[in-house]
């Protein structure tokens, strides 16, 4: 391993016991048996070693999910979004130092002053909301998964309540395997399609109506 992937490997680490702020140069020198000087010969500051540790993550997330996509056969669109929460919290557990440096403030802080940082932040989150969103329209094309849901908005719904059970995991609050069951009844019943509703008494067949039409209007999502 060179240096400077040693000094990446420290910061990382510490970026994610502590945060950005409270990491000093010093600490990582010491970590790393590199001399500040050596620090700084491989990066410009302290927040080009984050910018760095960041690029390296979209990279790695980015990755893994293209990989696992690839190398999976999906019996439906319903089943893909199952495999991909799996994945997920697989990946997150396997990851722990990434995710921890996602949950940090200080990341989304710098995304206000850094149009770099906004950019990889918005690469890393677009590439899960994408994945997400890939197994709701594959299940509405076969028939998996309610066709009057609006597929990017409940992509974004579910990533946020599984990367909810992410924090809860990594900050040692809650064990997120333990809920892992209910999560899925939960997408369940949310995703899969809802008989159609006998007619009325006296009024015609309901077929063409949804169920539950998507309510637009309202705050969008950004």
């Amino acid at each position: 391993m060179s240096k400077k992937e040693t000094i990446l490997n420290a910061a990382t680490r510490l970026f994610a016991e502590k945060g950005f702020k409270e990491t000093t140069v010093a600490e990582l020198s010491k970590m790393t048996g590199a001399a500040e000087g050596t620090i700084f010969h491989h990066f410009k500051s302290k927040e080009d070693i984050f910018m760095t540790i960041l690029q390296t993550m979209k990279e790695g997330i980015i990755r893994e999910f293209e990989e696992y996509i690839a190398g999976q056969t999906f019996k439906t669109g319903l089943d893909m979004m199952e495999n991909v929460i799996s994945f997920y919290l697989d990946l997150a557990a396997k990851n722990e130092d990434w995710f921890l440096i996602l949950h940090r403030h200080y990341p989304y802080d710098l995304a206000k002053s850094n149009s770099v940082c906004r950019e990889l932040l918005g690469a890393i989150y677009n590439c899960f909301a994408d994945i997400f969103e890939l197994a709701l329209v594959s299940g509405q094309k076969d028939g998996s998964i309610r066709k009057n849901l609006h597929t990017r908005k409940i992509a974004l719904i579910l990533f946020s309540t599984v990367n909810g059970m992410v924090w809860f995991d990594i900050n040692s609050l809650y064990d997120a395997g333990a809920l892992y069951q209910e999560l899925i009844e939960s997408c369940r019943k949310i995703l899969i399609p809802l008989p159609p509703a006998p007619p009325l008494k006296g009024e015609g067949s309901s077929d063409d109506v949804s169920p539950f039409p998507f309510r637009e209007g309202g705050r969008g999502v950004r």
